[in-house]
């Protein structure tokens, strides 16, 4: 008898600011704000793997907190670093034995991780690898918390987008920092 599965979904997970930046101009975050009631290790805990691009990776994909750093701080990278990790780079080689490197035929590559038993996955990004899920359609849900600050310049969260994309609101959430997060699915009728 087999057991019904329900399909693992690719979740663009991502702090945004109101002006639709991903990062300051000089790579900065500072502005992304992170207080409990967002319940960021529940989104942690359902899912099991990450998707990054190399620069995402190199910066993020193996950060330790520093010992002064606060005890939520250090429950998130430690859910983090439990997770399984594929990289997409066109230069790197497997170099690491904390992530396993894709180089290529991506489609492909994240079909096959999909199909595998899991839980969900996170499409943590770069810009340029955010670009390319949504131009192949990888994404199955946009997750996206809007923060209260415009910063003029910076790495926008959409460029070169081959097509539109229509989207369909299906959950909202109002933080008492003035966070907003939005959550959409691709709209299907139109």
């Amino acid at each position: 008898m087999t057991k019904n599965r329900t399909p693992r979904r690719v979740i663009l997970d991502l702090a945004v600011t109101l002006d639709g930046f991903i990062e300051g101009k000089n790579g900065e975050v500072d502005w992304c704000i992170m207080e409990p009631d967002m319940s960021f290790p529940d989104f942690l805990n359902q899912i099991d793997t990450i998707l990054y691009g190399r620069k995402s990776y190199d910066l993020w994909g193996q950060y330790i907190p520093k010992d002064e750093d606060p005890a939520a701080e250090k429950e998130i990278w430690n859910l983090v670093h439990s997770k399984k990790k594929y990289v997409f780079s066109r230069t790197s080689k497997e170099s690491d034995q904390k992530a396993t490197y894709i180089k290529d035929n991506i489609q492909e590559a994240v079909d096959q991780i999909k199909s595998e038993p899991g839980t969900d996955i996170w499409l943590y990004g770069g810009a340029s690898l955010i670009t390319t899920f949504i131009n192949l359609r990888l994404v199955d849900e946009f997750r996206l918390s809007i923060h209260p600050v415009v910063l003029g310049e910076g790495t926008p969260l959409f460029t070169d987008l081959k097509q539109r994309l229509n989207l369909k609101l299906v959950d909202t959430k109002v933080f008492s920092s003035g966070v907003v997060q939005v959550i959409y699915h691709w709209n299907e009728h139109s």
